[in-house]
C-alpha cells in the first residue's frame, strides 16, 4: 500500500489538524502556533510555532507519492544568525518538544542567535506514525525461558510482516540516510543555505549521516552521547552489557568504599562476590516478589540511584522486604525519560533496515548464552538483537565518512547505553573534537553546567576536547 500526502491509514492518532497548509519547500513554509493547531499539544505554550514540509516517499523517486514531516520551531530572542537542528534519538522518539528543552536548559543560550527546530522523524508522532504494535502477553511461568523467547520473537515478528506487507514501501525507506534527506529538505524549507544539528544517541548517527551527505550545507554540528559508526545490533547488545557489566563492578568498589554503611565487604572482589551470592540464594529461594531478578535489576544502575539501591540491597540481605518496582534494568538506547511520543515499530524498522545481523531465532539466542556466561550481571539485558528476528527486508548498512565543517562530539566515561568506546571509533571514522564527560548519564550535557562549551561552539565554531565534570555521586 503506498502512501500519499495526508493518506489517513499512516497518520496516528495524535496528528497536526488539516488546518495547517502544506507548502511547497521553494515557497517556504507556513508557521502557525503549535498550541492552535497540534492535537494535544500544551496550551499554555506560546513560544513554539509548528509547520508540515512535503517531502518524497522515496527519493529514487522525486515526483512520487509525498508526506509531511512535522517540524517545530522556537526563533531566536537576539540577532539570528541561523538555525540549529535537534533531535533527541531513539530512533522512533519525536524531536518536536526538543526546542523547548533545549531553550529550558542550560544550553538555552544557543537559541540567542539561532532559531531551534525539532521535528518529528518520519513514522514518529505527527510524521505519518505508522500503527503497527506487538501484542505483550504475560508468559506462563512455567514455560522455559528459551521457549517464552522463541514466542515473543515469532509473534513480533508475524506483526512486522503484517505491517511490512501493509506498507512496504513507507517501511523500505525508514533508513538513516533517508531521514537525512528529509532533514535537507528542511533546511531548504528554512530558508537557509546552512544549518546547525544538535543530535543526541541516535540522533548522532543521523547527524553523522546528514553530515556525510550534505557536509557543505553543515554550518556546525554537536552529537551528544555518541553512536558507533558501524549499525549492529548484535555488537550494540554486547556493548551496552560490557559499559553494564563494568557499572556493576564501579558500584561494588563504591559499596566497599562504605562498609560502616552496608557491611558487604571492603573490597570490590568481596562485595561483588556478596551482591551475587545474595542473587544465587534469592534464585533459589524466592521470598514473595522478591528473587533473583530482583537483585539483578539492581546491579547495574546509574550512580544517580547507587545510595538507593545499596540500602535497598541491604534490607534484603537482612530479611527486610522492597518493592521489587523500585529494580531498574539500565537504560536502553534512548528511553532516557518519557518522551514526547515513541513509535516501537519505526525504531524496529530502521535497526533491521540497517543492521547486517543474525535474522534466526536459535543464533540470537546463542549469542544470548553467550553473553551471559561472559558478563554474568548485565549479559542478559540485550534486547536490540531479537528484535530482527524474522524481519522481512534486506539489510542496508550505514556508509558514514569524513566532512570539514566543525563537528564537537561529546562522550560520557561511563554510561551504558552508549559506551564511550563508541565516541572514539566514530572520531576516527568521521573526524572531529571530543569532549568527555565524567558521567554516566545518556545525554546529560545539556543539563550540566558545561553546556555553555555548547553555546560557544554554536556562536563561534570552536571545538573543544577537555573533560567536564558530572554530577556527583550521591553519598550514602
Amino acid at each position: 500500500m503506498s502512501i500519499t500526502r495526508f493518506a489517513v491509514p499512516l497518520l496516528a492518532a495524535v496528528a497536526l489538524l488539516p488546518v495547517v497548509p502544506a507548502v511547497a519547500a521553494a515557497e517556504g513554509v507556513s508557521w502557525q502556533p503549535c498550541a492552535a493547531v497540534a492535537k494535544g499539544w500544551d496550551p499554555e505554550d506560546h513560544r513554539t510555532e509548528c509547520a508540515l514540509v512535503p517531502v518524497p516517499l522515496d527519493y529514487a523517486d522525486p515526483g512520487g507519492p509525498e508526506i509531511d514531516i512535522a517540524v517545530s520551531r522556537i526563533r531566536a530572542t537576539g540577532v539570528r544568525t541561523g538555525a540549529v537542528l535537534l533531535n533527541p534519538g531513539g530512533p522512533g522518539q519525536s524531536g518536536l518538544d526538543m526546542p523547548r528543552s533545549i531553550t529550558d536548559s542550560r544550553a538555552g543560550g544557543i537559541g540567542v542567535h539561532h532559531d531551534l527546530v525539532g521535528f518529528d522523524p518520519r513514522g514518529v508522532g505527527y510524521s505519518a506514525d505508522v500503527p503497527c504494535s506487538v501484542d505483550v502477553q504475560e508468559p506462563d511461568p512455567g514455560v522455559p525461558d528459551k521457549a517464552k523467547a522463541r514466542e515473543a520473537a515469532e509473534r513480533a515478528a508475524r506483526a512486522n510482516w503484517r505491517c511490512v506487507a501493509a506498507h512496504p514501501e513507507f517501511v523500505r525507506n525508514l533508513t538513516t540516510p533517508t531521514i537525512a534527506r528529509d532533514l535537507d529538505r528542511i533546511r531548504v524549507a528554512l530558508g537557509d543555505d546552512k544549518i546547525g544539528y544538535y543530535g543526541v544517541s541516535w540522533g548522532t548517527a543521523l547527524g553523522a549521516q546528514y553530515r556525510t551527505l550534505f557536509d557543505a550545507h553543515v554550518d556546525k554540528m554537536l552529537l551528544d552521547s555518541v553512536m558507533a559508526p558501524d549499525l549492529n545490533v548484535t555488537a550494540m547488545d554486547d556493548g551496552q552489557a560490557t559499559a553494564g557489566e563494568n557499572t556493576f563492578h564501579d558500584f561494588a568498589s563504591w559499596i566497599a568504599r562504605y562498609d560502616a554503611v552496608y557491611r558487604f565487604g571492603t573490597t570490590e572482589p568481596a562485595v561483588a562476590k556478596a551482591l551475587l551470592d545474595l542473587r544465587a540464594e534469592l534464585t533459589a529461594h524466592p521470598r514473595g516478589d522478591v528473587n533473583g531478578a530482583t537483585v539483578n535489576g539492581m546491579l547495574a544502575n546509574p550512580r544517580r540511584e547507587w545510595a538507593g539501591l545499596a540500602r535497598q540491597l541491604t534490607q534484603i540481605r537482612d530479611g527486610g522486604a522492597t518493592s521489587p518496582e523500585s529494580a531498574k534494568q539500565p537504560g536502553q538506547l534512548g528511553w532516557d525519560g518519557e518522551p514526547h511520543a515513541f513509535n516501537h515499530f519505526q525504531q524496529t524498522a530502521l535497526l533491521c533496515n540497517e543492521s547486517p545481523s543474525p535474522r534466526d531465532f536459535e543464533t540470537v539466542w546463542q549469542h544470548r548464552l553467550e553473553r551471559m556466561k561472559r558478563l554474568p550481571v548485565a549479559g542478559g539485558y540485550g534486547f536490540y538483537e531479537q528484535l530482527c528476528v524474522g524481519w522481512p527486508l534486506p539489510a542496508r548498512p550505514w556508509a558514514l565518512a569524513a566532512g570539514r565543517s566543525p563537528l564537537q562530539l561529546v562522550g560520557h566515561a561511563y554510561e551504558p547505553v552508549t559506551p564511550i568506546g563508541w565516541a572514539l571509533a566514530m572520531k576516527q571514522r568521521v573526524g572531529g573534537a571530543l569532549m568527555t564527560v565524567e558521567d554516566d548519564a545518556h545525554g546529560s550535557l545539556s543539563s550540566l553546567t558545561c553546556a555553555t562549551a555548547a553555546v560557544t561552539f554554536f556562536d563561534t565554531g570552536k571545538t573543544t576536547s577537555e573533560s567536564c565534570p558530572g554530577a556527583p555521586i550521591p553519598a550514602p
